[in-house]
This record gives C-alpha cells, structure tokens and sequence, in this order.
C-alpha cells in the first residue's frame, strides 16, 4: 500500500477540495478473473468505509497478495486497517520531518541574514 499527496509537503494546493483517489492492483496470482474480480470488489467497500481516514488529495494504491483471493471478509479487513495504519503513520512522521526541517532551514536564514 502507498499513498502520496498533490505536492511535495503531502497537501492539496491552497483552494482545492479534492477527495482522496483509491486504485486497485490484482495480479493473476490472486486467483482467475472471478476471484479476482471478487478480491477488487471486497477491496473497495472496505476501503470506502475508511476514506475519511485519507487527507483530501491523497493518492492510495491498494496491492492485493495471493492470500486474498481465500482470505475471510474480516481477515482483509484487518489486514486493510493494519497497511492504511502503518502508511498513514509514516505519511504522518514524514511531514512531521518535513516541517522541522523547513524551520531549521528557514530559521538558518534569518540568523545568518541577521548577522550580515
């Protein structure tokens, strides 16, 4: 799973109010069109149930494994949680990292320009 925003600190561009985009990726080795097929479907209702979970603008690529063309609604369902979880936390400690980095470097500036 990944998911990325509009521009380089994760947000959409000032005015623009634009829902997350979910796309699906389901190899032949899930199963045959019908699992597959199926494994898409089951895919997106969970992941519309957990939308508001996305920053707007954001971008997610759901990668389904082989397991889950067996797997139960309420094991892909966990297994969804746990990837939207971990991806929102390194979303989350990435633009963390990205501000402080921004002050550090905005605040460098200042001092220098202060001593000049």
């Amino acid at each position: 799973m990944h998911t990325t925003g509009t521009d380089a600190t994760g947000h959409t561009p000032a005015g623009q109010d634009t829902p997350p985009l979910v796309g699906f990726i389901v190899a032949r080795t899930v199963g045959n069109a019908v699992v597959r097929n199926r494994v898409r479907r089951r895919l997106r209702h969970l992941v519309r149930a957990r939308l508001d979970r996305l920053p707007e603008g954001s971008l997610l690529v759901v990668r389904a494994n082989p397991a889950a063309g067996v797997a139960r609604g309420d094991e892909l369902a966990a297994d969804l949680d746990s990837a939207l979880d971990r991806v929102l936390r390194q979303t989350a400690k990435a633009q963390t990292t990205r501000a402080q980095t921004t002050r550090a470097q905005t605040s460098k500036g200042q001092t220098s320009r202060g001593r000049t």
